[in-house]
């Protein structure tokens, strides 16, 4: 997403207003501008100090002749450059689309046709590239910018020449590990000739294609020798048989070709010619080259990006006696109708989007003055409904902050998502980790992706405040990144036991824990007999292995006991046998579940039976909560849309981050991560939800609040705290 402009950034450079920033980077800052004519140009501008460099400037003015000499629709045209000027700087124009590596990273790999396209289009791009005599040198995921009528090539930043002397040192590579062929893994500069931007290519569609790098990850010096020596890992390339748009062979011959591009002899690659040839016939049509939920993955963000204020005046511009617009922007009408000649830029139905991608290799470096807030959530997999709900409550909090009058800093979004997968959890984590910016994140949105990222945020010392994983493994350990913002899945068992003891009057309840939803169900079940035993209540407990689809058995086993209660502590679709089992034996005693339990699959697949379940829960229904009546009502306006699960929480948890920082200002800016880590832990903040507190050496929240919803009438219906909680 693109962000406000700073104070000490111009008003406009080469003949263009500059509007927002997109990026900043170690060489420089990448600006939104517009042009003397209307037409909007993504403005790259060094850094003074570099600036003052002979060497780094006749980089930049190498960049410059590169990039103008190469004419392909695949590759970003230049539109001006100013590069002997003293601030040198170069336009480009503006590409509505996201990276291929953040497409890949948000939505998986690309099918077989895509890919086929991807590459067509690509090979076109390099082709005018070689033949305007220059090798790109740096051909990875993050420089191919993704548009519904095709991929666009970028940044030319270390392309030179073919022949031409290298200005960097001897021995030192240049470009990117996993994309870089093995003459440039050795630095053999004199051997670099296009066949490398072939090898990077078939690297680029092998990820494109499977979502991993065809000579895996690791360090640096690990992935390079592999480049080297070893075969690459091709598992999958198109596996999809073609897809619906090719022929059944088309698989076959891609993964065939992109084993073609990566020979280890630069003489045995293809060019690029003959790869644009044999991908023949894979042409773009209104966006049919993308797969659906990638065109409506840049249609979602690009409204997203409409929907902030985020295209900023500088103060230096306003007319005399003008009032600054609210949050200092220009409204988001204004922003649709900055086009070429003054032209509506409109978010078209096949997904044309105005849409900043801030790649991460763009994230802005220590020092820089910009700072955010993260999220990390699963936003496009199974468990999207809670990530997006988090990433609504977190963006309404700080677009709140933002509009204060007297807030001491901006803060802008940042969003990593995980797909719910453990695997992709450290690669979302190291994205925001590198963004020096960020400052806190709020998430993961799963206890298995908190595994996965875990070790990542606690190198960085970035504070993960963590709203809907409840899970303890983390507690037992000296972590000084992670914060629990919610009770712990022991105390919503606890809270549940006490229910039942205290309000419900049971003396015999049954206990069924499921380890298919381990280590939930098993936490659960703890909480649950230690408050049976401190109330001296005796219980029946029965435990069944994961992945057992038949608990018809251990129900009738437990009702054989004669007990006047039932708990199970498993998982929605479990829950909902149990349920039926139960109804069936005719059954109506208090029916109590963990928060597992509360998902639509229960109410579905339960149906009848599900009535009158009382589950325990680390989350509210805002709606039916009195004190959340502003949230919601201001949730409403923003979205046109009730709050989800977990808003509220984030919303919270944001609002928390946000007092921390302002409270931890000193000469105007916030607090660093490791300080901010101190101060969370020492806060304490009267949320909507809940007031936090948490244990200094451990981060974990100190209430054990559960909060009660009953099935009522085919819905679950918020009932409040148990008794006695926070």
């Amino acid at each position: 997403m693109s962000g406000p402009l700073l104070p000490g950034d111009p008003g406009t450079i080469g003949g263009h207003r500059l509007l927002a920033r997109l990026g900043a980077g170690g060489m420089g800052v990448v600006y939104l501008g517009r042009s003397a004519t209307g037409a909007l140009a993504a403005v790259k501008v060094v850094l003074p100090e570099l600036a003052d460099e002979p060497d780094f400037r006749a980089r930049f003015r190498r960049e410059v002749e590169a990039a103008g000499r190469v004419i392909s629709p695949w590759a970003v045209p230049v539109t001006g450059a100013g590069p002997d000027e003293p601030t040198p700087w170069l336009a480009t124009a503006f590409v509505p689309g996201p990276s291929l590596g953040e497409a890949v990273h948000r939505s998986g790999p690309l099918p077989t046709h895509s890919v086929r396209a991807l590459g067509r289009m690509l090979a076109a791009a390099l082709r005018a590239v070689h033949a305007a005599g220059i090798v790109h040198r740096d051909v990875k995921p993050a420089n191919v910018l993704l548009a519904v009528d095709g991929p666009r090539l970028i940044d030319f930043g270390i392309a030179r020449s073919t022949g031409h002397t290298a200005l960097t040192a001897t021995g030192l590579v240049a470009g990117t590990p996993g994309f870089l062929s093995p003459e440039q893994a050795e630095a053999r500069l004199d051997s670099l000739g296009p066949p490398s931007d072939v090898f990077a290519l078939g690297c680029l569609l092998a990820y494109a294609a499977t979502g991993r790098l065809p000579f895996g990850e690791g360090t640096a010096q690990a992935v390079l020798y592999r480049t080297v020596h070893d075969e690459p890992d091709l598992e999958g390339i198109g596996a999809d048989g073609g897809g619906a748009h090719g022929h059944a062979a088309a698989g076959d011959e891609l993964r065939a070709l992109t084993r073609e591009c990566l020979a280890k002899d630069p003489a045995a690659r293809p060019d690029a010619a003959e790869i644009e040839s044999r991908l023949a016939g894979d042409a773009p049509s209104g966006g049919a080259w993308l797969p659906p939920h990638v065109v409506r993955d840049i249609a979602d963000r690009s409204a997203r990006m409409l929907a902030l204020p985020d295209i900023d005046r500088t103060v230096t511009d306003l007319p005399n006696g003008a009032p600054a617009p609210p949050h200092g922007g220009v409204s988001r009408r204004r922003v649709l109708a900055l086009g070429s000649g003054g032209a509506v830029l409109a978010v078209a139905g096949a997904g044309a989007a105005l849409w900043a991608a801030t790649r991460d290799d763009a994230a802005p470096p220590a020092g820089e003055e910009t700072w955010a807030v993260g999220v990390h959530a699963d936003l496009s997999g199974p468990g999207k409904a809670a990530g997006r709900a988090h990433e609504q409550g977190v963006r309404l909090a700080l677009e709140q902050h933002n509009a204060r009058a007297d807030k001491p800093f901006e803060l802008r979004l940042r969003t990593a998502d995980d797909r719910g997968s453990q695997q992709r959890a450290r690669a979302a984590a190291q994205s925001l980790v590198r963004d020096r910016g960020v400052l806190a994140v709020i998430g993961p949105t799963t206890d298995a992706c908190v595994d996965g990222a875990v070790a990542t945020y606690e190198e960085a010392l970035l504070p993960m405040l963590l709203v809907k994983p409840g899970a303890f493994r983390l507690v037992g350990r000296r972590y000084r990144a992670p914060l629990h913002c919610r009770s712990l899945v022991y105390a919503l068992g606890f809270g549940l036991a006490v229910q039942l003891t205290r309000q419900e009057k049971v003396s015999y309840p049954g206990l069924l824990q499921d380890r298919t939803a381990d280590p939930v169900a098993w936490q659960v079940t703890q909480g649950v007999t230690d408050a049976m035993r401190k109330a001296r209540t005796r219980f029946y407990p029965r435990v069944v292995p994961s992945g057992l689809d038949d608990l018809g058995p251990q129900v009738t086993d437990i009702l054989d006991a004669k007990v006047d209660s039932f708990v199970y502590a498993g998982p929605a679709e479990g829950a909902a046998g149990v349920a039926r089992g139960l109804a069936a034996a005719g059954f109506d005693g208090p029916r109590v579940g963990p928060e597992e339990v509360a998902e639509p699959a229960f109410l579905d697949e339960a149906g009848a039976a599900a009535e009158g379940w009382l589950l325990g829960t680390s989350f509210v229904d805002p709606e039916r909560l009195p004190a959340a009546a502003s949230f919601t009502s201001a949730f409403r306006r923003r979205f046109d849309a009730p709050p989800g699960r977990y808003a509220v929480e984030a919303y919270d948890a944001a609002n928390l981050a946000i007092d921390q920082l302002v409270r931890g200002v000193r000469d105007g800016r916030p607090p660093e991560r490791a300080r901010l880590a101190t101060l969370l832990r020492a806060a304490r903040y009267r949320g909507i939800t809940k007031t936090y507190v948490f244990n200094r050496d451990n981060g974990r929240f100190e209430g054990e609040v559960c909060y009660l919803h009953r099935v009522e009438n085919g819905e679950f219906r918020f009932l409040g705290a148990v008794p006695g909680g926070d």
